[in-house]
């Protein structure tokens, strides 16, 4: 009777408790079957789920085949879970934990119990890696593991380099980082607008300590997840349980504790004040029991850093293992004196680069079980960062860009050309997973994200002055004034999202229907040369006052300060998906997303003066651009199939796979450029000899009206001798710039940014398959080999409908007979369209290790080849600088498919952890990778004439120079060049073919992080106290051998790949070449880059934890 009243008990309690669907980023999932010792479903069994820490009970009763699904979990556990039922010995598994994102299989045998008396039979859960049913390729890591890693910068990308797919910051599989979707508790925390691929928040926007479990998802086949083309992230954060928890910690680093040499040759400034302390805290606990319950984390760190390392030389002579620049000493000193004598200006120093930083993380979240059928979760986060960088390194408009960074070994700048930037993060998730009927459940998910990132400066209002070294060959020597790209300079990003997900659980089919809404808006305020902006050819010419080479100044019109350009769009999407149990061994799961784009186009405005320009297509078509309108509305069918099949039918071997679309994301920079570069929200006035002419045209003689001899005498002043911004721009409008604007009217600017009214968001077709097998040990012991290909649809790329078809150009002779650009090859004002390519493809092939041969000793090793080719990555942040920076043969408007620049071709990582009774723990990461650094042959000019440096270079065979296809200027130029080649393994093995883009590897690097921590344990009552002693080390072994860990860059002396220079075409067409004095039998492709982020690391913490 006793055992009767029990099983009743049970069964009554789990029709009533909850089964909510598991979110793609928030919740975990436990589904199985329940048999009897034949093999026979036993229906109604209750399955009784318990979260031991917080007491959180979750329910169901077996359907008609003795299938089971619990669904919108708390992650990770430890769980226990019951089965039970009338006339069966009840069956219980212990320390049954989850994995975020994934449903965890467990299936239970019921024996009959004729007494009805028997006790539990209890079991301790297996530790299988498989026992998550997932399809995809997935990386979950857990509290521990993250805990345990080594880590120095305490960032999220630490963590994320567990991932075979993994290592570079965010990008994976070869994508652009700033395209992965990172959420935490289901809320946006990407860097939406994709200046850098750094997360919002100044990288860090959330504390590790904050963090319960994070996964890494690269091909999951169900539909809920979207937003990502390479992978995405999905973060959750700590809860608070029925037993009080809290941490208190200090993590310190400093200039000391850290490597000062390369190679033994000591890195300049290695020893300059750079140290960083992190505090913290966290706290959790019930506020009801078995209730209602809390977490709040707070973490602050400053860091007093250097942003530019970078010196003047005494005597001209670079060095850039020692940081030493062409750039003199005297130089420097003639030109600060001069703009204090002559404008009031004040410079900066050239010895000293400040650049601290500072970062302040807060979070709290609640955890409410609102009653068995309702579990609620909020959550709020708030980050704000600020840090300090050296100026932009090369783009500027109005002229060809200079190959080298305004702060590198050719060229310095004053500290008063920094930047800071100051990132804040606002962050809200709600959500609310509900059970609707026994075999009904929902989720709820609201989030809302407020990204806030403004530049700021030290600087006095002052043009920016580029200065070259007055060799006419475009070769940067120094920068001052106020940044470039800084004034007026922000953005206001606003993210909202929600979601409900509906899950109908029938026999073994398990149904999810769902919608989904997402907001996003981005402000921009961008003004390019704000404060103006010139660049003279030597520091002669500027101190003299000579004419310069060009001056640019980009202005609101009537005289509005702060002009802002907007983008706001709204995405719905809408889902279906079957997870179809075929027999207890085979899974299937299918399923359809759509999700429709639709544009606000009320921020816009039409430019009639750009209207009417007509461009003429690759059809012979007349085409136009309106800046008034986004793209038109488009949906993206996206349909996913994946397979899990339990090949032995004890999870010991598993096949699984499938295929499907995944849309992505864009940096929303690429359409707010649209808005900025219309003519409509400002004016850029880039102004040369030959713009001069194009706008103001000749006099009746025949002469300019206007030259840069316009500028003459020095910087345009004001009545009081300063070089204001209103100075420049009335001289502006006394020429002939406009001043005001209206639609009906408008305006031609010097460039034009545009979408295709077409565009799409990125999609990729994804196909993957993995075999998962376990080794018959007595541990855990498990290897994974899975290959998985990627197919662009909607890939994006930006073409110039300007530019005429390079298909009517002349050609040189010989060998390299790439075409050669007319001086009209322009059919009107630049206009950089935003468009679509299904160009491209990738692949990967990985495997994985896993092994715990004791319980307190977990090892994993992983190696993974990735191939990934495209059209371009879009590098840059400005139209035409994601335009320009890519090597090509026939100009940047005929790109073709090269290896992706984001792409590291090779990479081995193994992480070994483990912890005694003692208290130690010790966790060792080792990584290697070839590439990372990828490099382009190119020529060192502009050899094609369509006005951009990154022309491609023809490597010649050896029987071309010979016989004269392939010609220099001198057999000194074609000895050391063709020399250079048959050393180079990448040159040799190419002769006879353009270098591909991107395509020469920084050689393999090794690396070992190390990290141990030891605990002093007391108990007082019952509470534990623990102290904890930490140090992390980067790259341990470069403590031991300056030379080891250190990765690999490109010669300098090789200007970055660019080892040929066009001389001319001689009389019979054939163009003919120099070889740069560097390059000779003897140069070095690859030397050690003397970075001080190359060397050792260690950081130290104290950590106080309770219960």
């Amino acid at each position: 009777m006793k055992q009767t009243i029990k099983c009743l008990i049970a069964a009554f309690a789990a029709m009533l408790m909850s089964v909510a669907a598991y979110a793609q980023v928030t919740t975990s999932a436990l589904g199985g079957r329940v048999v009897d010792a034949n093999g026979e479903p036993v229906v109604g069994a209750a399955v009784v789920a318990t979260h031991e820490p917080s007491g959180t009970v979750y329910g169901v009763v077996t359907n008609n085949d003795g299938r089971y699904a619990i669904n919108g979990m708390r992650s990770g556990g430890p769980y226990k879970v019951e089965f039970s039922c009338l006339g069966y010995q009840p069956l219980t598994y212990t320390d049954v934990t989850l994995q975020l994102g994934e449903t965890s299989a467990l299936s239970g045998q019921l024996n009959e119990d004729s007494e009805m008396l028997g006790e539990a039979m209890v079991i301790a859960a297996s530790a299988s890696k498989f026992a998550a049913e997932k399809t995809g390729a997935a990386t979950n890591i857990s509290s521990a593991q993250i805990t345990s890693l080594p880590t120095v910068s305490r960032s999220i990308t630490d963590v994320t380099r567990l991932s075979p797919y993994g290592g570079n910051g965010m990008s994976f599989a070869g994508s652009d980082g700033r395209t992965a979707n990172f959420t935490v508790d289901g809320a946006n925390f990407n860097n939406n607008f994709g200046l850098s691929e750094n997360l919002p928040g100044g990288g860090n926007p959330i504390s590790i300590d904050a963090i319960e479990e994070l996964q890494v998802v690269i091909s999951p086949y169900d539909v809920r997840q979207t937003n990502f083309i390479g992978g995405g992230v999905n973060a959750i954060t700590k809860s608070g349980t029925n037993t009080f928890k809290g941490t208190a910690y200090i993590y310190h680093r400093n200039e000391n504790m850290r490597g000062n040499q390369v190679a033994g040759t000591e890195i300049s400034g290695a020893r300059d004040r750079d140290r960083n302390t992190t505090y913290g805290f966290t706290l959790g606990g019930p506020i009801v029991k078995n209730k209602l319950f809390f977490f709040v984390n707070a973490e602050y760190s400053q860091t007093p850093s250097v942003a530019v390392r970078w010196r003047a030389s005494e005597n001209g002579v670079g060095d850039a293992d020692k940081y030493l620049s062409y750039t003199t000493i005297a130089d420097m000193e003639r030109v600060q004196k001069h703009v204090a004598d002559k404008y009031g200006y004040d410079t900066g120093s050239f010895t000293d680069f400040p650049a601290d930083q500072s970062n302040l993380k807060l979070l709290a979240r609640l955890d409410w079980n609102i009653n068995d059928a309702n579990h609620l979760a909020v959550r709020y986060n708030y980050t704000n960062n600020t840090g300090w960088n050296g100026p932009n390194a090369s783009s500027m408009d109005g002229g060809t860009r200079s190959a080298y960074a305004r702060t590198s070994m050719y060229s310095m700048a004053f500290a008063n050309s920094m930047y800071s930037m100051n990132n804040l993060v606002h962050s809200v998730s709600v959500d609310l997973n509900s059970r609707l009927s026994d075999n009904l459940s929902n989720q709820f998910l609201a989030t809302f994200s407020k990204l806030d990132d403004v530049r700021g400066t030290n600087s006095k209002e002052f043009p920016f002055i580029d200065i070259q070294d007055g060799t006419n060959t475009n070769t940067q020597y120094m920068a001052l004034g106020y940044e470039l790209f800084t004034w007026n300079n922000a953005v206001h990003n606003t993210h909202i999202s929600v979601k409900d997900d509906l899950v109908y659980y029938s026999g073994n089919h398990k149904v999810t229907m769902g919608v989904n809404y997402e907001y996003q808006m981005a402000d921009n305020a961008y003004m390019r040369n704000g404060t103006g902006y010139y660049r003279y050819a030597s520091v002669d010419d500027f101190i003299n006052g000579a004419a310069p080479e060009v001056v640019c100044l980009t202005y609101g019109y009537d005289g509005e300060k702060n002009p802002a350009a907007r983008v706001q769009f709204h995405k719905a999407g809408v889902y279906a998906q079957d997870e179809w149990n075929a027999t207890d061994a085979f899974k299937l799961t299918y399923g359809l997303r759509l999700d429709g784009l639709f544009f606000d186009n009320g921020d816009l405005m039409t430019n009639n003066k750009i209207l009417a320009i007509d461009y003429i297509g690759k059809d012979g078509q007349k085409r136009n651009i309106d800046t008034g309108k986004w793209p038109t509305a488009n949906v993206t069918v996206s349909p996913r199939i994946g397979f899990n099949w339990d090949v032995t039918e004890d999870r010991s071997l598993t096949l699984r796979g499938g295929t499907g679309f995944f849309s992505g994301r864009l940096p929303l920079v690429f359409f707010t450029n649209m808005p900025t570069n219309s003519g409509m929200v400002q004016y850029q006035a880039q102004i040369n000899a030959k713009n001069l002419e194009k706008m103001f045209g000749k006099d009746e003689n025949g002469v300019p009206v206007y030259t840069m001899d316009v500028f003459k005498g020095g910087l345009v002043t004001d009545a009081n001798g300063k070089a204001t911004t209103q100075a420049l721009l009335d001289k502006l409008i006394e020429m002939g710039y406009p001043s005001t604007i209206s639609p009906e009217d408008g305006a031609v600017p010097s460039s034009i940014s545009a979408v295709d009214p077409k565009f799409k968001m990125p999609q990729v077709w994804k196909t993957s398959l993995a075999i998962d097998y376990k080794f018959p040990t007595s541990f855990p012991f498990s290897i994974t080999a899975e290959g998985i290909y990627n197919k662009t649809i909607n890939g994006v790329t930006i073409s110039d409908w300007s530019m005429m078809p390079v298909e009517g150009f002349a050609h040189f002779n010989g060998a390299d007979n790439r075409p050669l650009y007319p001086s009209d090859f322009r059919n009107g004002t630049k206009a950089f369209v935003l468009e679509n390519t299904s160009k491209g493809y990738g692949w990967s092939a990985n495997v994985t290790v896993n092994m715990k041969p004791i319980e307190t000793l977990s090892l994993m090793a992983a190696y993974t080849h990735t191939v990934s080719k495209e059209l371009t990555g879009m590098p840059g942040s400005n139209a035409e600088s994601a335009f320009t920076y890519v090597p090509t043969v026939n100009g940047p408007n005929n790109i073709g498919l090269h290896n992706s620049e984001y792409v590291t071709p090779d990479r081995f990582v193994a992480s070994a952890t483990h912890s005694d009774k003692h208290g130690n723990h010790l966790s060792v990461i080792y990584e290697a990778w070839r590439g990372g650094y990828n490099y382009s042959y190119m020529m060192a000019n502009d050899m094609n004439g369509d006005g951009y440096n990154y022309d491609a270079l023809y490597i010649p065979t050896d029987a071309e120079v010979e016989n004269g296809l392939f010609r220099f200027v001198s057999e000194s130029d074609k000895t050391r060049f063709m020399d250079y080649v048959h050393n180079n393994d990448y040159l040799k093995d190419h002769q006879g073919e353009y270098a591909e883009a991107y395509s020469v590897y920084s050689p393999w690097v090794h690396r070992v992080d190390l990290s141990y921590k030891h605990d002093f344990k007391v108990n007082v009552g019952k509470t534990t106290h623990k102290l904890q002693l930490s140090c992390d080390i980067k790259n341990v072994l470069n403590l031991f051998n300056s030379e080891w860990g250190v990765s690999k860059v490109m010669n300098s002396t090789l200007n970055e790949g660019r080892i040929l220079k066009f001389e001319g075409a001689d009389a019979q067409g054939y163009p003919t070449f120099s070889t740069p004095s560097s390059v000779n039998a003897d140069t070095k492709t690859w030397i050690r880059n003397h970075a001080i982020g190359q060397c050792w690391y260690a950081s130290v913490g104290i950590k106080y934890i309770f219960n």
